[in-house]
């Protein structure tokens, strides 16, 4: 699995979300573990971190907020 520092981008239906990585590639996530327990709200702006699909790099789950 592969994390990610991403940006959101925008909102689309049904919890998925649009981000770009750091290498300029967009992918679709959707909030997975506590962020989707918590009903974390996101923006368009907002630094996220993105665990990538091994199946599907087009494919991916918001884990988190960035470390630092």
């Amino acid at each position: 699995m592969e994390i990610h520092n991403a940006t959101v981008v925008e909102l689309l239906p049904n919890g998925i979300v649009k981000v770009e990585l750091e290498n300029r590639r967009q992918v679709l996530a959707h909030a997975a573990g506590r962020q989707e327990i918590a009903f974390v709200r996101l923006r368009p702006g907002d630094q996220v971190e993105v665990t990538l699909s091994p199946q599907d790099n087009t494919r991916g789950r918001i884990t988190g907020a960035p470390r630092k």
